[in-house]
């Protein structure tokens, strides 16, 4: 990965700058991780399970804003 830096007057970093692929891998790895975090959350909560199709039903609901 190249990675540049921006500096202040000082020399202190303050920010980076790298190629958009090594970016976009960041990301990736990012929202692969919170899918993680999301499922272990799930796997330990004590709740009934649903049917698929009543759970597609609330996400709809939810993101209309009716739930």
């Amino acid at each position: 990965m190249k990675t540049q830096y921006i500096t202040d007057t000082t020399g202190k970093k303050m920010g980076v700058i790298l190629p958009i692929r090594d970016y976009e891998k960041i990301l990736e790895g990012l929202e692969e991780l919170k899918d993680i975090k999301a499922y272990d959350r799930a796997k330990t909560r004590k709740s009934e399970p649903i049917p698929f199709e009543q759970a597609l039903k609330e996400i709809e609901l939810l993101r209309d804003g009716r739930l």
